[in-house]
């Protein structure tokens, strides 16, 4: 909302010389954010002159100019600029005579767009100076011709200020208004709290008109159709005025104020409009009353009913739509746009003036349905004060009487429903209790009071404090319950008084053990290189389709579930009642879908070496969701209540997964670049789970997202339970590259890399704390170990039992080759490990590392019949 200071002025008292800044500093006080100062680009010297000789002269492009002698100060004195009081001064414009009084910019003005004046040589002449058309001074649109004062009504004296004299010197401040505050879209609205702000009085711009009430025309409102059961239409004034002049122009103070107020000028009745529209708050109307078939009526649009707004757009109306009517059909969007076949033009002399009070919710959906945003839909959709459309009428009308020569007729109509103030209990106990202050009782009902709420006292409540009964003031409408009111007192009162305390820490609390491992995962994989995204929760069909549940192998059906199907089985997800996109209406049962999502943004943009990693939560569904259980707000449900609530939502484990394209080795001097593969995904994972102290077993598998010879079946080995039984493994990931055809569906490039973990479970099976080991000082003893087994048997199966068999002694094993060619039989592979043994007490032998390796081979022979390669 922008408020230029001169017309604030007029409904509150502003000290002499008061500056934007300050004025700012008083709204901000009272809970507003400033936005910014506005001004009209004008400085310099910009004065009145009177012409004094016209002499046209056409020229060789054909054009005819004026060449004009102007005075511009009073004769014998110097003009403003300190020149000469008489200039010569060259205009295109032919709408002016001989004894006009114009507006000049002498040299040294400087105009909107950076425009500065200056004597130049043009036409013929040296021009010095220029006579200002509307456009050029930011006044308007019209740049056909100057400005002649004497069509404004204006007289001044030559040489005078004309930035004064045409409000160029006017400053607005503009403010951000919350939704919740229409009420502060009005120069009304802005006084009363910079009232509040400052304590000085307040004025009322509504109570200094005199309202009248027309008679004899009809107006039926008829809502068959109300939304929420409330009624489109509260009230309706009409009222008539007569004998329109529409040669007189809108005066150049009230041109100012408009513009200056975000407004341009169209012509003397909208402008009126909208000008008491911004003064009062209420949206007015004027219909040409010639155009006019019978009676209004106000009710919903019919289908296929369709009407041509003021913007000259026909468009196809909702039977939602409010409608304004007359005998030939729709003239109007109530509240939003009239229509096009009604509006006054230059021919108009009677006009109907509709001030109504229109339901926030109905011109809402009416402007949003069409997209047809209007300052009119934008103070309805607020709440405007339904008591000030008999003052907003009457206003209009006497400025059309006033300003346009009109008269005011008997005619009219006035359709009022009865306005009942709520009323609001406000146990006053309760405004410190929630704000933390030490406001007074007497301080808060002040406060309220100040407002315009009307306060009596209700009988105290079971803790005997006192209890105020509140009504709000009917351009309060967001007044509604008691914290509404407590924020009310914190804002008039003081955000100041509100102490700034932070809360202490109870003793003995921190994060808990699955808290702090969460947070080792995220920190250890960002230092491996990998950079965190969070994506969103939501997916499509495809991509359920695609991706499946992620970490878990196998996807189970369950009734009452929204199911997915595809070749490899039914996948079921939780689905939306009311998505935020229909196109992604499922909770995501993986993290790669979101992490597919991100990589194709990002490449999109030409990042093509990616290492991209989330930790977020995925949602398993059941057949038992949702709970027909809804607590009652600002009330904290009971114990029973909340267990109902967390039982009704699915459960909601969180994963680990990360997305690997591109080059893990960029290429550089020396050394050629290394794209990405499964292996990347394998270590990525590993160091994830080895944050939280655990161990991965790898295995081959499959998964629907993956490529079937480049997956892996990622494991953890449970521990025993009491009766010393091993608990076998459990899969908790899979890691790999993604299916080509997955990848080129995707538009992503080249291999890509990538694993899922089910990170609470992991965190679970871990050992409570991470084991810590001695680093000994002893040196190690190093073998190469090369077995020949079956071609199908995994070489992580054989790992495990070499390392099982070789006993205490051995420090690390791992596989370094996988041959299969010359020298080894078809259906056998060859695989070289690489072990390292060592002792924590003394220096290892050759015979005992060997001993050790021999152990571990007879262990490989007896469980695959591997053989050692000679």
């Amino acid at each position: 909302m922008r408020v230029p200071l001169s017309w604030l002025g007029e409904s509150v008292e502003l000290p002499a010389g008061v500056t934007p800044e300050e004025v700012h500093a008083d709204l901000v006080r009272v809970g507003f954010e400033e936005e910014d100062i506005r001004r009209f680009d004008v400085t310099g010297p910009v004065v009145v002159g009177e012409v004094l000789s016209r002499e046209p002269e056409e020229h060789s492009n054909g054009k005819v100019v004026n060449w004009c002698q102007v005075r511009v100060a009073p004769e014998g004195q110097n003009a403003a600029d300190g020149g000469e009081d008489v200039r010569g001064i060259v205009c295109g414009a032919h709408n002016f005579e001989v004894g006009d009084k114009v507006v000049v910019t002498l040299p040294g003005a400087v105009l909107p767009g950076g425009f500065e004046i200056a004597a130049r040589k043009t036409y013929g002449h040296v021009s010095d100076g220029m006579i200002a058309s509307a456009r050029e001074l930011s006044l308007g649109e019209d740049h056909d011709g100057i400005i002649v004062l004497s069509t404004l009504g204006l007289d001044p004296e030559v040489g005078a200020d004309a930035k004064a004299l045409l409000g160029l010197d006017e400053t607005a401040v503009e403010i951000n208004v919350t939704p919740d505050r229409g009420y502060a879209f009005s120069i009304r609205g802005v006084a009363r709290e910079v009232s509040h702000a400052t304590g000085v009085a307040f004025r009322d711009p509504a109570t200094a008109v005199n309202p009248a009430t027309g008679t004899g025309f009809s107006v039926v409102i008829d809502d068959q159709a109300p939304i929420r059961g409330r009624v489109g239409a509260a009230g309706f004034i009409a009222r008539v005025v007569r004998g329109i002049d529409q040669s007189r122009p809108t005066p150049a103070w009230m041109v100012a104020r408009l513009q200056l107020a975000g407004i341009r000028s169209l012509s003397l009745e909208v402008d009126i409009s909208n000008y008491v529209m911004l003064e009062l708050g209420q949206p007015l109307h004027a219909y040409d009353l010639a155009k006019l078939s019978g009676g209004i009526t106000v009710r919903r649009a019919t289908a296929g009913e369709t009407l041509v707004t003021l913007d000259s757009q026909e468009r196809t109306l909702h039977p939602e739509d409010l409608v304004i009517t007359d005998e030939s059909g729709v003239i109007g969007l109530a509240g939003v746009m009239g229509g096009n076949s009604t509006k006054a033009d230059e021919t108009t002399t009677d006009v109907l003036i509709e001030a109504a009070s229109f339901d926030a919710i109905s011109v809402a959906r009416t402007s949003r349905r069409h997209k047809l945003p209007s300052e009119a839909s934008k103070r309805f959709e607020r709440g405007v004060d339904p008591l000030v459309a008999r003052a907003a009428a009457q206003r209009m009308v006497d400025l059309l009487v006033e300003l346009a020569g009109g008269t005011a007729d008997e005619l009219g109509a006035e359709l009022l429903a009865p306005w009942e103030a709520p009323q609001i209990e406000l146990p006053l106990a309760r405004i410190n209790g929630l704000l933390g202050t030490d406001y007074t009782d007497a301080e808060a009902r002040n406060a309220i009071e100040m407002i315009g709420c009307t306060v009596a006292d209700a009988p105290a409540d079971a803790a005997g404090s006192a209890v105020l009964l509140v009504s709000p003031p009917s351009w309060r409408s967001d007044l509604t319950r008691p914290a509404d009111l407590i924020e009310e007192v914190a804002r008039v009162v003081g955000y100041d008084r509100i102490p700034s305390v932070l809360p202490v820490a109870p003793a003995g609390r921190g994060l808990t053990r699955v808290q702090r491992l969460r947070r080792r995962a995220a920190n250890v994989i960002t230092a491996a290189g990998l950079d965190e995204v969070q994506s969103y929760p939501f997916v499509s069909r495809a991509q359920l389709e695609s991706f499946g549940a992620g970490a878990e192998p196998a996807i189970p059906v369950l009734d009452g579930v929204a199911q997915s199907e595809n070749a490899d089985g039914p996948v079921a997800a939780v689905k939306l009642a009311n998505p935020l996109d229909g196109e992604s209406p499922f909770m995501r049962r993986s993290l790669l879908p979101g992490l597919v999502t991100a990589a194709q943004r990002n490449v999109s943009r030409g990042l093509t070496d990616l290492a991209l990693v989330e930790f977020g939560s995925v949602f398993e569904p059941r057949a038992d969701l949702g709970t027909d259980v809804v607590p009652p707000l600002a009330q904290l449900p009971d114990t029973d209540t909340l267990a109902a609530l967390y039982a009704s939502v699915p459960h909601q484990p969180r994963r680990a997964a990360a997305l690997l394209i591109g080059d893990a080795v960029a290429k550089q001097a020396g050394e050629s670049a290394r794209a990405v593969d499964w292996a990347d995904a394998l270590d990525a994972a590993r160091i994830v789970a080895g944050a939280v102290a655990a161990e991965l077993v790898v295995t081959q598998g499959t998964h629907r997202a993956f490529h079937p010879g480049r997956t892996a079946e990622l494991s953890i080995r449970v521990a025993s339970d009491v009766d010393g039984e091993d608990g076998g493994l459990e899969v908790v990931g899979v890691a790999g590259e993604l299916l080509p055809e997955l990848v080129a569906d995707s538009h992503l490039p080249g291999r890509v890399a990538a694993f899922e973990l089910d990170l609470d479970r992991i965190i679970e099976l871990a050992p409570r704390e991470p084991e810590t080991q001695q680093l000994s000082t002893y040196p190690a003893a190093t073998q190469d170990l090369t077995l020949v087994v079956g071609a199908d048997v995994p070489a992580g199966d054989v790992l495990a039992v070499v390392t099982a068999g070789a006993g205490e002694l051995l420090e690390s094993a791992r596989i370094v080759d996988d041959y299969r060619g010359t020298g080894i039989a078809d259906g056998q592979k060859a695989l070289t490990f690489a072990l390292r043994f060592r002792a924590e007490d003394r220096t290892l032998k050759a015979e005992e590392a060997s001993e050790a390796k021999l152990a571990g081979v007879a262990a490989a022979e007896l469980a695959f019949d591997a053989k050692l390669r000679d």
